[in-house]
C-alpha cells in the first residue's frame, strides 16, 4: 500500500473510531439527561398539583371534589405531560384526563409506596399505555397524608425524544466523518507532495545513499543551519577536527566552538559564496569552500567543506611532478626524434666520422645540462621542473638560459617548493609567451641565495605598459584574450603565502625584468642551528 493510502486509511479510521465512541458516549448521557429532565419536570408538575390549595381543600372536604378535574385540566394544558391524576388514601381517582375514569381505583399497583408519604418513581403500563409515573404525596395544613398526586409521561414521548436527539448526533457523526475522510485524503496528498512524491522506503534508501556518500569522500563536510549550529558532520570532518585534539558531540554546537577562524557565518548572513580560502583550525591550515543553503529562495544554512592544506599540497606536488616529467618527457622526446633523424641522415650518407662527431657532442651536451642545472639547484624537483622548461624552449626555438651564478639550496621546508614552481613556471610561460613574436628570443632566468632567495626572470619581449602593470596580477584580466589572465594571480596568491614580494621593470620594446624575494631557510642552515 502506498504511503498516501496508508495516512488516507489509517487516518480515517481514527476520526471514525473517535466519533463512533463520542456518538455512542454523548449518546447514553443524552438518553440518561432527557429522562432525568423529564422526571424533574413531572416531580415538578406533581409537587405543584400536590401543594395547591384547591386540592387540599377538595380532599379534606372543605371544597368539593368537582373542582379538582377544571385544576388539574388547566395544568394539564400547560405542560407535556401525559397524565395528572389526584387519588385519595384509597387509590380512588379523584381527576383523570379521560373523566369517565374518575371515581375508579388507579390503575398499576404502583402507588402504594407513594400512601405511604414517600415520593416515588416507577414505570408501568396503565390505562393510557405504559408510562414513567412521578408519585407525590398530598398533605393537608396540619401534616396528615390525605392523597396522592400521580404525573406521568408517556415511555414512547421519552423514546421519542432521545432518538430525535440521537438523530441529530448520526447527521453530526456523519459530517464528521464525511470532513474527516476528505481531510484524511488532502493531508496524506499535502504529505505525498512534501515528501516529493517518495514513499518511506525510496526515502530510507536516498538517506542511505547520501550518508555513504558524504561519509566517503575525503573532504571534510560541516553543515550548519540558520543560527550557525552544526546539523551535519562527516566522518572526514571529525576526523580533522579530532586531529587538532579536540573529541565531542558536534551535532547541535555553534561551529564558531570548533572553527574559530570561519567566515561561514558571513555566508549565512550575505548569501555569497567564498571558495579556496586558507583559515587555522585549531593549529592546523584547512582550505575550505563555504556556499549558502536556500530553500523556496530563503537561506536555511550553509555548508562548508575543507582539507588539510598539508594534504592538499602534498597531492598537488605528486601531480606537479608527474605534469613536469611528462612536459619535459614530451619535449625531450620531440628533440630526441629531430636527432635521430640526423643520425638517420648520416647513416645512410655513410658519414661515420660526421656521425660519431655528432653523437658524441650531443650526449656531452645532455649531460652537461643536467649537471649544470643538479649543481646549481639541489632539490631535485625543481631541478626536474627547469630541465623540462629548457627543454620546453629549445622545442620552441627561444634561447631560456639559467646564469651561471644561479644557486639553490635544499629547502627547511619542502613546501616552498611548490609555490617556488607555481611563481617561476608561471613567470618562464610569459616570458617565453612575450618573446614568440620577437627577432631575439632570450629569456634568462637568476636564482639566487643569500639571507633570502632573489628570483629573476628576464625576457627581451616588447615590455608591458605602465598601466597594464598594475593590472596583471587581477584575477582574469589579460591582453593575451579570453579564458587567461590566471597565471600572475597564482603567482601573486604564492608570493603572499610565503611572505615575498614581487616588482617589475619594463622597457617598451626591450625587456621586461621581474624579480622576486621571498624568505627562505636553506636545510643546511637548520642543521648549524
Amino acid at each position: 500500500m502506498s504511503l498516501q493510502k496508508t495516512i488516507a486509511f489509517f487516518v480515517c479510521a481514527v476520526v471514525i473510531f473517535a466519533l463512533l465512541v463520542t456518538d455512542i458516549l454523548i449518546s447514553h448521557h443524552v438518553e440518561r439527561t432527557t429522562e432525568e429532565s423529564q422526571m424533574e419536570k413531572a416531580k415538578a408538575v406533581a409537587r405543584i398539583t400536590a401543594n395547591s390549595p384547591l386540592v387540599i381543600d377538595a380532599l379534606t372536604g372543605r371544597k368539593d371534589e368537582s373542582e379538582i378535574q377544571p385544576n388539574v385540566n388547566r395544568l394539564l394544558k400547560n405542560t407535556d405531560v401525559q397524565f395528572i391524576v389526584v387519588m385519595d388514601m384509597n387509590g380512588i381517582r379523584k381527576s383523570h384526563p379521560d373523566p369517565k375514569k374518575i371515581g375508579q381505583h388507579f390503575v398499576g399497583g404502583d402507588e402504594e409506596t407513594a400512601l405511604k408519604g414517600k415520593e416515588y418513581v416507577s414505570t408501568a403500563k396503565g390505562t393510557l399505555g405504559k408510562s414513567v409515573r412521578v408519585f407525590v404525596p398530598i398533605f393537608s395544613e396540619t401534616k396528615k397524608q390525605i392523597g396522592v398526586v400521580a404525573v406521568g409521561i408517556s415511555a414512547d414521548n421519552v423514546e421519542e425524544m432521545v432518538e430525535q436527539s440521537r438523530h441529530i448526533m448520526y447527521i453530526g457523526v456523519s459530517v464528521g466523518i464525511l470532513v474527516g475522510v476528505i481531510g484524511a485524503i488532502l493531508l496524506a496528498r499535502h504529505i505525498k507532495k512534501i515528501l516529493f512524491g517518495l514513499e518511506p522506503s525510496e526515502i530510507s534508501k536516498i538517506l542511505e545513499e547520501r550518508n555513504t556518500m558524504l561519509q566517503s569522500v575525503k573532504e571534510g563536510i560541516i553543515a550548519i543551519d540558520k543560527d550557525a549550529r552544526i546539523t551535519l558532520i562527516n566522518h572526514e570532518a571529525r576526523r580533522l577536527i579530532e586531529k587538532s585534539g579536540i573529541k565531542e558531540e558536534f551535532i547541535g554546537e555553534d561551529i564558531k566552538k570548533y572553527m574559530p577562524n570561519s567566515r561561514i557565518k558571513e555566508v549565512l548572513q550575505t548569501g555569497v559564496a567564498q571558495f579556496d580560502e586558507e583559515h587555522s583550525m585549531h593549529g592546523i591550515t584547512i582550505v575550505s569552500n563555504r556556499v549558502p543553503l536556500y530553500v523556496k529562495g530563503e537561506i536555511v544554512g550553509a555548508i562548508a567543506t575543507f582539507r588539510d592544506k598539508t594534504e592538499i599540497r602534498k597531492l598537488a606536488e605528486q601531480l606537479t611532478g608527474i605534469r613536469l616529467y611528462a612536459e619535459a618527457l614530451r619535449a625531450q622526446s620531440h628533440e630526441f626524434m629531430n636527432k635521430m633523424h640526423v643520425v638517420l641522415g648520416l647513416t645512410h650518407m655513410k658519414h661515420y666520422e660526421q656521425l660519431e662527431t655528432y653523437v658524441s657532442s650531443m650526449v656531452s651536451e645532455h649531460q652537461y645540462e643536467i649537471g649544470d642545472v643538479m649543481r646549481k639547484i639541489k632539490n631535485p624537483v625543481f631541478a626536474g621542473f627547469l630541465l623540462g622548461k629548457l627543454s620546453y624552449a629549445r622545442e620552441k626555438g627561444i634561447e631560456l638560459t639559467i646564469s651561471e651564478d644561479s644557486y639553490l639550496p635544499q629547502p627547511d621546508d619542502e613546501g616552498i617548493i611548490h609555490e617556488l614552481i607555481t611563481i617561476v613556471g608561471n613567470l618562464i610561460d610569459n616570458a617565453l609567451d612575450a618573446v614568440a613574436d620577437c627577432k631575439y628570443k632570450q629569456v634568462n632566468v637568476v636564482i639566487k641565495y643569500y639571507d633570502k632567495l632573489i628570483v629573476k626572470v628576464t625576457d627581451t619581449g616588447n615590455g608591458i605598459k605602465q598601466e597594464e602593470i598594475d593590472k596583471l596580477f587581477v584575477k582574469g584580466y589579460s591582453t593575451k584574450g579570453e579564458n587567461r589572465g590566471y597565471g600572475l594571480y597564482l603567482v601573486k596568491e604564492s608570493i603572499e603565502r610565503i611572505k615575498g614580494n614581487i616588482h617589475i621593470d619594463s622597457v617598451l620594446g626591450e625587456q621586461t625584468i621581474i624579480t622576486i624575494e621571498t624568505p627562505y631557510k636553506s636545510r643546511d642552515e637548520m642543521e648549524d642551528d
